[in-house]
C-alpha cells in the first residue's frame, strides 16, 4: 500500500516508539483468500501506517479457517469435530490492538463478523493476572466497506461489542467507505474513487494513529488500573458495602 505524502510525513515525524506493539486485523470478508477483498484495501492502508511506525501487524481472514459456530471457547467440547478458533484466540490475546473489519450486507456487518464477535464473547469470562477480564488493556477499532448505507450502524455494533468485552475504544476508532446506493463499483474497482477519497483516507489515518496512541498509553501505564473492576475479588465476596475477612 502506497501511503500519501501527508501520511508518510506523519510516520516520519512521529516521536513515539510503537515497536513493542502488536496489532491483529480480522478481515471478516466472505471471500476466501486470495480472492479480492475490497475491505482489505482499507486494511492495507491502516496496516501500512502501523508497520511504518514500527508496529508488528498480522492480518487474517476468518473465512479461511474452520471456525465453529457457538459461544464456548472450544466448540469441539460441544460436539463439533473441528474448531480452529482457539488458535486465533491466542493471536487475539497476543495483540495490543484488534481491528475488526467487515463489508456491509443488507445494511449490517457480515455473517463472518457476527461469528467472530460471538467467539470473542466466548472467552470474555477469562481473567488476567490481576483478576480483571482478559481483554482489559487492549484497544479496539473497526473498518467498514460497502455499496449501501450502514457503515455507522455496523461500527456502532462492532465497537459496542468490543468495549463490552473489555476493549478500550479510543476517539474516532472507525473508518469506512461507501459507494453509491445500488449496483456500482466497489472500493478497489477501477473508477470507484475509493482509494482517492479524502474523507475515508483521513478517517482511516486518524483511527490508526488513535489506536496506536491509546495502546501506547495503556501499555506504558501497565494496563487498566486494577481497582474496582476485578472479577476475582467480586466473586470472592469483596463488596463496597461490607468487608470480607476471608479474602486476602
Amino acid at each position: 500500500m502506497q501511503l500519501n505524502e501527508m501520511q508518510l510525513e506523519q510516520c516520519k515525524s512521529s516521536k513515539w516508539n510503537f515497536t513493542d506493539l502488536k496489532a491483529l486485523f480480522l478481515n471478516c470478508t466472505l471471500k476466501l483468500s486470495p480472492g479480492l477483498s475490497h475491505t482489505d484495501g482499507l486494511v492495507k492502508m491502516s496496516r501500512a501506517i502501523m508497520e511504518k511506525s514500527g508496529v508488528t501487524v498480522k492480518v487474517l481472514r476468518p473465512v479461511d479457517f474452520n471456525i465453529a459456530t457457538g459461544v464456548y471457547p472450544d466448540m469441539t467440547e460441544q460436539g463439533w469435530e473441528i474448531d480452529e478458533w482457539p488458535g486465533i484466540y491466542e493471536m487475539v490475546k497476543a495483540a495490543d490492538i484488534l481491528v475488526i473489519t467487515s463489508p456491509i450486507w443488507l445494511g449490517d456487518k457480515s455473517s463472518v463478523c457476527t461469528k467472530i464477535i460471538e467467539r470473542l464473547y466466548s472467552s470474555s469470562g477469562d481473567l488476567n493476572e490481576q483478576g480483571q477480564y482478559a481483554y482489559y488493556g487492549r484497544v479496539g477499532g473497526c473498518l467498514i466497506t460497502g455499496n449501501e448505507d450502514g457503515a455507522k450502524h455496523c461500527a456502532m455494533n462492532i465497537l459496542y461489542s468490543l468495549q463490552h468485552l473489555g476493549y478500550v475504544i479510543p476517539p474516532q476508532a472507525d473508518a469506512a467507505w461507501l459507494g453509491e446506493a445500488g449496483p456500482g463499483p466497489s472500493y478497489l474497482d477501477p473508477g470507484s474513487g475509493g482509494p482517492e477519497n479524502d474523507f475515508t483516507n483521513r478517517n482511516t489515518t486518524f483511527m490508526t494513529w488513535n489506536l496506536m496512541h491509546m495502546a501506547r498509553m495503556i501499555k506504558d501505564a501497565g494496563g487498566i488500573p486494577a481497582h474496582g473492576n476485578q472479577r476475582s475479588k467480586w466473586d470472592a465476596g469483596c463488596r463496597l458495602d461490607y468487608p470480607n475477612p476471608e479474602y486476602r
